[in-house]
């Protein structure tokens, strides 16, 4: 087993193991903010315990696509099965959609049609899952560059601020007895929600299509790879996502000789390792007069 195929899994692990801190913890309390949203009365309370069982739903599938992204290539998948992670993104950020519209329609209920609630219960309750939510951000903060790890990151920071607004709602409740903090206060998380919802929907919608992975530029990727000694002008140049965490790159490289390939091959895949990119595949061609231009070679793939 190769030095990096060995750190992938290591980081793979960890970020299982991560994820399943985070998936006991979420859904432990999730169980407690329902029943006690359920008796107070508030749907502040209920609003993010909904979104927390999300979350854990979310934590739980992510964990099982990390542990089918482990899995060795085979002969039938020879990339692995790391775009399960992908998938498991896309996923969740369907079904926390479908909870912000959730969230949204029970709050108009709740403008429309005012409900007792028990503000103490609420705030005590509210109390205990921010401190939960601050345990389970730090677990996370570690694993960001994993596409998953970082979804779950930012859902639980939502589930941190869902807290903070239901212990708002709460104490308003408690020595105002205004109730329509509790629905307008609702509303905030879904808002919450919807925004990493659709960061979530749209970068692992890119990803499933072979888009260019973030932050890379391929524009900037080709310039560094033509600033080797020995390389004309690179083409073709594609980039996409195999799993939350590896990168895969494929380009022409036109030379003028043969004669230093194994170097220059050294040197294009040194230069793609310093960028995360560990999985090349390097064509080379030699340039001649009857050749594309090669100053306008890559825009001219870019305009397909």
């Amino acid at each position: 087993m190769s030095e990096h195929h060995e750190h992938h899994r290591h980081h793979a692990v960890s970020s299982g193991v991560r994820l399943y801190w985070a998936l006991g913890l979420t859904l432990s309390f999730s169980i407690v903010e329902l029943v006690f949203g359920w008796m107070s009365g508030s749907l502040a309370l209920l609003a993010d315990a909904g979104h927390m069982v999300t979350d854990g739903a979310a934590l739980g599938l992510a964990a099982f696509s990390a542990w089918l992204a482990n899995k060795k290539p085979s002969e039938k998948h020879s990339f692995g099965w790391g775009r399960a992670e992908l998938f498991a993104a896309l996923f969740n950020a369907i079904t926390m959609l479908l909870v912000v519209a959730g969230i949204a329609f029970e709050s108009w209920q709740r403008f429309m049609n005012t409900q007792p609630i028990n503000g103490l219960s609420v705030s005590i309750v509210a109390v205990i899952g921010l401190i939960i939510n601050i345990i389970v951000a730090k677990i996370l903060s570690a694993g960001q560059d994993n596409l998953n790890v970082k979804a779950a990151f930012i859902h639980v920071l939502g589930d941190l601020l869902g807290s903070v607004a239901a212990l708002i709602a709460g104490i308003v409740i408690w020595t105002t007895g205004w109730t329509p903090i509790d629905p307008l206060l609702s509303l905030v998380i879904g808002g919450i929600v919807l925004s990493s919802s659709l960061s979530l929907l749209k970068n692992s919608f890119h990803r499933l299509l072979d888009g260019v992975p973030a932050p890379y530029s391929l524009m900037e990727l080709a310039e560094k790879l033509k600033s080797i000694n020995g390389v004309v002008c690179i083409a073709d140049l594609h980039l996409w996502s195999i799993s939350a965490e590896r990168s895969a790159l494929t380009a022409t490289v036109y030379l003028q000789s043969f004669d230093l390939w194994p170097e220059i091959l050294h040197q294009l895949q040194h230069e793609m390792n310093d960028e995360g990119i560990n999985h090349c595949t390097f064509q080379p061609e030699l340039i001649s007069d009857k050749s594309l231009d090669c100053q306008d070679i890559l825009c001219t793939q870019l305009r397909y």
